[in-house]
């Protein structure tokens, strides 16, 4: 079938999505393109700008929140969904920058109607130059020096590169991009499906140290 309606970015890091959504919306007359994760979505961006842009929160490399927050400051006028099956309901998650939420696992019609929906909103217009929220960066536990390894895509050349930072989440920090040299407000978060693990790694951690003492103590 021709393309008759809006061009849709998808990105997920599950084939099985991407191959599912990408046959249902293209039969029914969208123009489909995919992208397996964040900086994949970025190389599709810098090839031609999408209408509507659905992106999963949770993917590897650059999961879906850093997406969205150069999206948002880069392309303000992409429609964006988010979706994840770690949230519930249908309002969009704190600090996510998206106009509306999937939950993952909901029906197919739920999601035609929120895409359908998009159309008809009034898109943002470029954001004052004065805008400086930074950008949300995960924090990478695989950095092996007490810093935060983080990747880092710039909002104005859609570039990325590697930066050490120091390991303060949540403080703001800035750099400079190193291709094009623009300056880059970013905060070292972890993301909230993160926190629940965590939670739970340190409750368990606690419990083989409580063992391990009580042991000793015999």
């Amino acid at each position: 079938m021709p393309c008759t309606k809006e061009k849709l970015l998808i990105v997920d890091d599950e084939p099985a999505i991407r191959s599912l959504m990408t046959l249902l919306l293209t039969e029914i007359g969208y123009c489909v393109r995919c992208a397996q994760d964040g900086f994949s979505a970025l190389r599709e961006l810098r090839k031609e700008i999408p209408d509507i842009l659905l992106s999963d929160l949770n993917m590897p490399s650059m999961s879906g929140f850093e997406l969205l927050s150069v999206v948002r400051r880069r392309f303000p006028s992409i429609m964006v969904i988010a979706m994840s099956a770690s949230f519930s309901g249908n309002e969009v998650p704190s600090g996510v920058a998206a106009d509306a939420f999937y939950q993952k696992g909901s029906s197919m019609a739920a999601l035609l109607h929120m895409i359908g929906a998009l159309q008809f909103m009034e898109r943002r217009g470029p954001l004052p130059s004065s805008f400086a929220a930074p950008l949300q960066i995960q924090w990478d536990e695989r950095g092996t020096s007490g810093e935060a390894c983080v990747t880092i895509a710039c909002p104005e050349c859609l570039r990325t590169f590697p930066q050490a930072l120091d390991g303060s989440r949540g403080r703001e920090q800035e750099t400079n991009c190193t291709y094009c040299g623009s300056a880059i407000q970013c905060s070292v978060v972890e993301h909230p499906y993160r926190m629940p693990q965590r939670i739970s790694q340190r409750r368990a951690d606690a419990k083989i140290s409580a063992q391990r003492a009580s042991a000793v103590g015999d």
